[in-house]
């Protein structure tokens, strides 16, 4: 990144060297579930090839570097493997690649800079050749907010059959996440038969790329340009789509499903509800606040800082009308979980919070992922939800509380 770049947030200028430690120690993992996602994504096979990344990462400059170069690697192998006609391997390293790509430009918070840009081309080709050779139907969407096109992916289960019509999950990434964070293999949405409208919302990935910084509420408008164009699609059941945000997507999240009445459900996960987002942006890594600056299109800290006053869920949980699903760590770091009581004691709707005994923001308990696509389902299927706060120990040991 440029010097102008680092030096427009105070606490990364004093804070630097210490995060430069935190990652020599902690590794690739030292702000979030990182290594942990790129498995579940990208499957076992990258095991080995990541922790060589994260041996070799131990400051913060060295994340673009490594991840290029082994996203470049891929792409190599990937292009390999499509001459000889071994598509399916080919996929599988085009979809690497482009999660690498993703990754490199994490690193970099600014506008213009020609590593990223070239990376982001490199991302999308690698994609496209992905959508190519991938197993089930994907197709690229761009979709009308204020300021231009919001970039989108619509993931089908499977070629539909004469008049079929798919439930729809509009799903909406965290702020370090993009809309190609779907599974490569084995996704439990589209294994649900479960279509999945996976978004760049306003601030992210390419839709920042075309300028378009995020705000307050604009997700709202992403939001309502997404139900608009699944409503049109043939093969999508308009009557069936509901949201499923995840860390900051569960702030967006939040305010999506207030904006669009028509949903069915909304599932939060890892959760971002605090005013202000203070915590996040002041005492955890100053990687989020910089790259948050960035999304929303500040280089002034002190504009930035109050433009933060405006992150704010008060009002918003009171107008959701579908049913409500919150799940939490109890230690999130990210957000003190005093905050995710208050959003969902102000639902009115039907709505499930579980907190998970112990947990960070990266929620490791595994069931936790498939509680959530399952009630998405029963929802999108009509089956009625009970209202209650789900308590789950570390042993695994549920407690159940009715919510009023």
């Amino acid at each position: 990144m440029r010097a102008s770049t680092e030096r427009k947030m105070k606490r990364w200028q004093e804070q630097r060297w210490i995060l430069d430690q935190v990652i020599k120690v902690s590794g690739l993992d030292f702000d979030q579930g990182r290594s942990h996602k790129m498995l579940r994504n990208c499957g076992p096979g990258i095991a080995g090839e990541l922790r060589g990344i994260g041996q070799r990462v131990q400051k913060f400059t060295d994340f673009p570097r490594e991840f290029s170069r082994a996203a470049h690697g891929r792409e190599q192998r990937g292009r390999a493997a499509e001459a000889l006609g071994h598509t399916v391997e080919a996929r599988e390293h085009y979809y690497v690649a482009a999660t690498y790509y993703t990754a490199a430009q994490w690193g970099i918070f600014e506008d213009g800079n020609p590593k990223r840009m070239a990376w982001a081309e490199s991302k999308r080709d690698c994609y496209d050749r992905y959508i190519g050779f991938a197993d089930h139907p994907i197709e690229r969407v761009d979709l009308p907010v204020p300021g231009g096109k919001m970039a989108a992916l619509l993931h089908l289960p499977h070629k539909p059959a004469p008049g079929e019509r798919f439930p729809c999950i509009l799903y909406q990434p965290g702020m370090d996440g993009v809309k190609e964070d779907n599974p490569l293999m084995g996704d439990p949405l589209l294994q649900r038969g479960l279509a999945i409208l996976s978004i760049d919302g306003p601030g992210q990935g390419e839709t920042r790329e075309r300028g378009i910084t995020c705000t307050a509420s604009n997700c709202e408008d992403g939001a309502r340009a997404a139900y608009a164009f699944l409503s049109t699609r043939p093969e999508i059941d308009g009557d069936r789509v509901a949201v499923y945000g995840s860390s900051m997507g569960s702030y967006w999240g939040t305010r999506m499903a207030a904006a669009v009445p028509e949903l069915k459900a909304c599932a939060v996960v890892g959760v971002c509800m605090e005013p202000s987002q203070y915590t996040i942006f002041n005492t955890a890594a100053p990687t989020f606040k910089l790259n948050y600056m960035y999304m929303s299109g500040y280089d002034d800290e002190a504009e930035f800082d109050e433009f933060c006053k405006t992150l704010t869920l008060e009002g918003v949980a009171a107008r959701i009308q579908c049913p409500y699903m919150v799940v939490a760590g109890e230690d999130d770091e990210l957000c003190p979980i005093e905050f995710a009581y208050e959003v969902v004691d102000e639902a009115t709707c039907p709505k499930v919070l579980y907190v998970y005994e112990g947990e960070r923001h990266s929620l490791r308990n595994p069931a936790a992922r498939t509680i959530v696509v399952d009630w998405l389902k029963d929802c999108l299927d009509g089956k009625p939800v009970a209202s209650e706060k789900v308590y789950v120990e570390m042993s695994g040991k549920e407690t159940r509380t009715p919510l009023s």
